[in-house]
């Protein structure tokens, strides 16, 4: 699983998300799904469970919202966005 990274600060609306990395001064602009996936990691939804509601919400196949919300992942986590972790606890997506 993966959490928000400590210095990580986002904020988001209708359009997408701002994302500030404070520790590294960068800031990030997300569209909307980049920001529901970075809204879902902070409460705790695991990869499998994000990739779902995008399907759902998108009418998409899931195998194309896995893929998607992987390349996503390793994006975020390249900027050091976020960071993987071993905790498989429920989540509160919804």
């Amino acid at each position: 699983m993966y959490a928000v990274s400590a210095g990580v600060r986002s904020t988001r609306n209708e359009d997408g998300g701002i994302v500030l990395d404070i520790d590294h001064g960068q800031m990030f602009r997300l569209n909307p799904v980049g920001a529901l996936i970075l809204e879902s990691l902070g409460k705790g939804c695991a990869e499998a469970e994000i990739a779902k509601e995008i399907a759902h919400q998108y009418s998409i196949s899931e195998e194309t919202a896995v893929a998607d919300v992987r390349e996503f992942l390793k994006s975020l986590e390249e900027h050091k966005l976020i960071r993987m972790y071993q905790n498989e606890s429920s989540c509160s997506c919804r």
